[in-house]
């Protein structure tokens, strides 16, 4: 990264991150926030694998990926200091390891609670290391925690109503947000199809705002139609902002992502991890907010009636019961709100930034 231009950034090939990084914008003067496009390229890497043939890939893929790497760095070296900031992920190793080559600097910056193998390998060889969650795992003790980082873009200055209406949505009625990430989760479309066949009359005063991914989104549009229940239905959503914006209350995976936007945004959510991580690491990742009384747990059973008797409940609370011991006058989402606001700001960016501008001198 060269602070004195347009930062660039390095993704893998797959069409997912070409067509969100081709849309995101980077602020090019203090007055204007959306005026270029991001810079980005795409780098041959793949991630690794135990299996020979996700090794062969990963291996034969190396040399390749580094190559590119150092191609970048040098171009951004004829305008100026370089610092790498390697934020995880199967595309960050050869990219470190081409900043080791190009003898630049490296910071990285740790998003899950759990680190990943590229991880624990790229803080060996970071002058500095950050982390967003409590660390946890060998070596990474000291590591310096920090606050979420949230891109600017889920965050909006404009109001509910605005937002909801962006949507199609009525402009004054609470809204569920419902987000299995980018690539959506079939089995929270399954759990909310169920939830919404066994509670339309509690959503009855609610609308919806799901986000399914590419998959089962006509599903998902017809159990809403069937229950009564006014839904906004999308595979995927853009300006996540918005969607925050429109938000009353929420339930999502627990990735480093939406964890950071349900603080920022000051949402109260149920958060229902991703299953099949061996580690568990999203359930880490939401523990903070767990252990601050700011969100809630549930594990996410596969099953839609397993996570009926766990998670329903708890989703049932959420929009409308009162939480044990409260006034009337407080709702348990009042509590998780007022608890979201005494953690502060998710001002992690701009602690980045300026351990960037540090190493760049």
């Amino acid at each position: 990264m060269n602070p004195a231009s347009t930062p660039r950034f390095l993704c893998s090939t797959r069409p997912l991150d070409a067509e969100i990084l081709g849309k995101a914008r980077i602020a090019g003067h203090p007055a204007d926030f959306s005026s270029h496009p991001a810079d980005f390229v795409a780098i041959p890497a793949q991630p690794f694998g135990l299996r020979p043939r996700a090794a062969f890939r990963f291996i034969s893929s190396w040399g390749g990926a580094v190559r590119a790497g150092r191609e970048v760095i040098r171009s951004a070296r004829t305008r100026g200091p370089v610092v790498v900031a390697a934020f995880g992920g199967f595309v960050a190793a050869p990219i470190v390891q081409a900043a080791r080559v190009e003898r630049v600097p490296i910071l990285m910056v740790n998003l899950d609670a759990i680190p990943g193998k590229a991880n624990r390998w790229i803080a060996r060889h970071a002058k500095r290391v950050l982390t967003t969650t409590p660390p946890r795992g060998a070596g990474s003790t000291t590591w310096t925690q920090i606050r979420p980082i949230v891109r600017r873009a889920s965050i909006t200055d404009r109001t509910a109503a605005e937002c909801r209406a962006a949507f199609g949505l009525d402009t004054n009625t609470p809204t569920l947000l419902i987000t299995g990430g980018s690539q959506g989760a079939g089995s929270i479309n399954a759990f909310m199809q169920a939830f919404a066949r066994e509670h339309a009359a509690l959503l009855a005063s609610w609308q919806i705002l799901h986000q399914t991914g590419k998959e089962g989104a006509d599903e998902m549009r017809a159990a809403y139609a069937d229950a009564g229940i006014r839904a906004s239905v999308m595979p995927f959503i853009t300006d996540m902002g918005q969607a925050w914006g429109a938000a009353d209350a929420a339930v999502g995976r627990a990735g480093a992502g939406t964890v950071a936007e349900a603080w920022a945004n000051r949402v109260p959510t149920l958060f229902m991890p991703y299953p099949y991580h061996k580690d568990q690491h999203q359930k880490f990742n939401a523990m903070p907010l767990v252990d601050a009384r700011a969100a809630l747990l549930a594990t996410d059973h596969i099953d839609a009636q397993a996570n009926m008797r766990e998670a329903g409940p708890m989703l049932a609370a959420l929009i409308g019961s009162q939480a044990p011991n409260a006034t009337p006058e407080q709702s348990q989402r009042d509590r998780l709100a007022a608890n979201l606001k005494s953690l502060g700001p998710a001002d992690g960016a701009a602690t980045v930034a300026a351990q960037i501008l540090e190493l760049a001198k």
